[in-house]
């Protein structure tokens, strides 16, 4: 009876260990950022997790806005602006516009400018500069390191400033990041490719 009991505590503290780690962190700092030629006062919102998924699938789903959609439903709904949508696959140099709905239904923002300046396919890095009316600055990297074979740490770095509304647009982006990473968890356990 000794050994079961002593077995139960430690698979529990295994299960704990392994759900924290795929909990997502999140850290906020004042910054400063360049902004039509003014330095003024932002934020930098870092988000991170461990992923259960192979990083060449990963990588392969991160530049689909396909994912984007998937990883954002229930929180915002993207519509593209332009007549053919969105690509199977982001572009560099490409800038995407696109009309954001909060939970699917409350306009937010205008339209929601994307530029693609970096992708980085050996160093596992998505770079894009973003804006909309709120959200003046939204400089968002995404980066992906493998941790072992089926195994990544995956971190989102955003770069805010909205103005007088900037602790609010960061507020709400961190819970919307962490609500993202939560999602690539399901798209890790269910095996889910996209932009094919």
């Amino acid at each position: 009876m000794r050994q079961l009991t002593l077995l139960l505590a430690f698979s529990t503290l295994i299960m704990e260990q392994v759900l924290s780690q795929n909990t997502p962190t999140d850290e906020i700092e004042k910054i400063y950022i360049e902004y039509k030629g003014d330095t003024v006062k932002g934020r930098r919102l870092t988000v991170s997790s461990t992923i259960p998924i192979e990083v060449g699938r990963a990588w392969q789903n991160v530049q689909t806005p396909e994912l984007l959609q998937f990883v954002a439903k229930g929180m915002i709904k993207f519509k593209s602006v332009d007549d053919e949508g969105f690509p199977k696959k982001w572009q560099e140099g490409r800038t995407y516009g696109a009309k954001m709905s909060v939970f699917g239904f409350i306009p937010f923002g205008g339209i929601h400018y994307l530029s693609i300046v970096k992708i980085d396919s050996s160093n596992y890095q998505i770079s894009t500069k973003e804006w909309d009316k709120s959200a003046k600055v939204w400089n968002h990297d995404v980066r992906i390191k493998a941790i072992g074979k089926d195994s990544i740490y995956y971190e989102d770095s955003i770069e805010i400033y909205g103005g007088f509304l900037t602790g609010f647009i960061t507020a709400f982006a961190k819970r919307f990041y962490k609500h993202r990473q939560k999602r690539w968890q399901i798209v890790a356990r269910e095996n889910l490719e996209f932009g094919k």
